[in-house]
């Protein structure tokens, strides 16, 4: 239909004044939606932070709570602790104003382990979460904690060198060691924890009862130590069947004779090795019998230190079992490094650092020396030998009296004591004469085995030989050869490095050590924290110390 153009422009604006009336109301309805949204949005920012602040205050409260429980259970389970078990850890809650939490304490303990349990409960009122409903949050905590000493094998290497003597380092030692002792056995049930001891100083005395089992020489039976080469010291172990030098028997050290007083190889009491023991009364007693003599060999001491604790040496122990010099209960031991029950620790004490080793010459390990010895005429020992009559006779090539006889400053055509000799002096009217009358005693040849038994180097070359000036040279200076100390250092390193290669735990204690030593020391050690450095009455703290390291607290739960 055809409609005025003044008709249309009136419908038109009428239409669109009616649209913009329609969406002002509908502007004006969703302002209202609008308002509704953002009121809902902000109150579930306020829910949720408030949530937020509870569960803040729920982790604040339950970390306070279970970490003084885990401190309470851990004092609580110290073997050392005198005190209740559950007195400690009411004692720890209370300080720490949480005390009315506590729901229960459960202690089990027995000879050489302790534990004990503990549970708590907290009620934490809620500011926001009330209003979902949730006036209160529950709180748990529960901690368990145990000490237990367990299987453990240890090696314990104490230095006994003549400088132990200084400044009552001995004495403090000893008590020290029975201290040691002491922590590690007075808690423990029958075959937990073997202890043997490796005392060390210029060598190491395995003793008659440990040789029996390895193929040593038999140059002689007079000590029993070995001249291990560098191989050995990269391995743990020590081979039953290979070869091994035995330290010849003699003294570099003094002027002494019969005996002499200080052999490379120690045969004092109280310097074999005592292998595997938990008595307390014979390791106090054999401690309590250390005496201090000689070099130091802290690779040695350590070197037979891991062999008491290598699985090779069980049969070994196994046949000391037999003999009945091992008790029993550690048939089976040493335990394989892997056996995961089993603790194995190597203990190093030195208040020095590695010197020169001596070892005799091969020419004079074997065969027969040629000095001649007769008892019945050996008077006087010592140093010096003050002796007048004629122990010993030295053949030497002379050109016919081929004997020399030191006593008497003489020449002879024979040993004394193997013919006649004159005897002078004035009759009873006054007249002198001699008449050839036998020799008192038996002159026998002597080995060098059995001559450097007797004497000391220095004697030998200063006493018997006093007739040629080259003697020192001869006797002294050439009759041996020495493992120096920078090579023996690497030795140390080269051992202790085999043991942390198995898992052996390794403890050194540099007790008032040069800088040297204690580098070494070090160096030994599983890590800086196993390493103590010790001064006078600090050497009982360091021992402590380790024994309640090796006695450690587990947190299990």
């Amino acid at each position: 239909m055809n409609m005025p153009f003044g008709c249309r422009a009136a419908v038109t604006r009428n239409i669109l004044n009616r649209t913009k009336r329609g969406c002002g109301a509908f502007a004006k309805a969703e302002d209202g939606a609008m308002t509704i949204l953002a009121l809902f949005l902000f109150l579930a920012m306020v829910g949720a932070a408030g949530i937020g602040v509870d569960l803040m205050r729920y982790e604040q409260k339950r970390a306070a709570l279970q970490y003084t429980l885990d401190r309470a259970v851990l004092a609580a389970a110290d073997l050392d602790q005198t005190v209740p078990p559950e007195t400690v850890v009411r004692s720890y809650l209370e300080k720490a104003g949480l005390l009315e939490y506590l729901s229960s304490v459960v202690v089990d303990e027995g000879l050489g382990f302790r534990k004990v349990s503990a549970t708590a409960t907290a009620v934490l009122p809620t500011h926001f979460m009330k209003l979902s409903g949730y006036d209160s949050l529950t709180i748990p905590a529960a901690s368990t904690a145990e000490e237990s000493i367990g299987n453990v094998e240890i090696s314990l290497v104490l230095d006994v060198s003549g400088s132990m003597n200084s400044s009552s380092r001995l004495t403090y030692l000893k008590t020290a060691a029975k201290e040691f002792v002491g922590h590690m056995l007075s808690a423990t049930e029958d075959g937990a924890v073997s202890i043997s001891v490796i005392p060390y100083a210029s060598q190491v005395n395995a003793g008659p009862d440990l040789f029996q089992f390895y193929n040593v020489s038999t140059e002689h039976d007079y000590s029993h130590c070995v001249n291990f080469i560098d191989d050995e010291f990269s391995q743990p172990g020590l081979s039953r069947t290979t070869p091994l030098e035995r330290t010849m028997h003699f003294d570099p050290f003094t002027y002494s004779k019969d005996p002499i007083q200080t052999p490379v190889c120690p045969i004092r009491a109280n310097t074999a090795i005592l292998p595997f023991t938990a008595d307390q009364t014979v390791l106090n007693n054999y401690i309590d019998g250390m005496t201090a003599r000689g070099n130091t060999s802290i690779d040695i001491g350590a070197k037979w230190g891991i062999i008491m604790l290598d699985p090779g040496t069980q049969s070994v122990i196994d046949g000391l079992i037999t003999q009945k010099k091992v008790d029993v209960s550690f048939s089976g031991r040493p335990s394989a490094y892997d056996s995961g029950d089993v603790l194995k620790v190597l203990i190093v004490m030195s208040d020095g650092e590695n010197t020169d080793q001596y070892m005799l010459n091969p020419s004079m390990r074997t065969g027969e020396s040629n000095v001649w010895y007769n008892a019945s005429e050996d008077a006087i020992s010592g140093s010096p030998d003050t002796n007048t009559t004629d122990a010993f006779s030295i053949y030497h090539d002379n050109g016919g009296h081929n004997y020399y006889w030191p006593d008497q400053d003489k020449w002879a055509d024979h040993p004394y004591g193997n013919g006649t000799s004159p005897v002078c002096g004035y009759d009873s009217g006054g007249l002198y004469s001699c008449t050839e009358k036998d020799e008192p005693g038996t002159a026998v040849r002597l080995t060098y085995a059995e001559l450097l038994n007797k004497v000391s180097l220095a004697y030998n070359a200063y006493y018997n030989y006093e007739f040629t000036s080259s003697a020192w040279a001869d006797w002294y200076t050439s009759a041996f050869t020495k493992k120096e100390a920078e090579a023996k250092d690497q030795r140390t390193k080269h051992v202790c490095d085999a043991a942390k290669d198995e898992g052996v735990i390794v403890y050194t204690v540099g007790f008032e050590a040069p800088a040297n030593g204690r580098r070494v020391l070090k160096d030994c050690a599983s890590s800086d924290s196993h390493y103590y450095d010790a001064t006078g009455l600090e050497i009982s703290d360091a021992f402590t110390s380790i024994a309640s390291s090796i006695r450690k607290l587990r947190l299990t739960q």
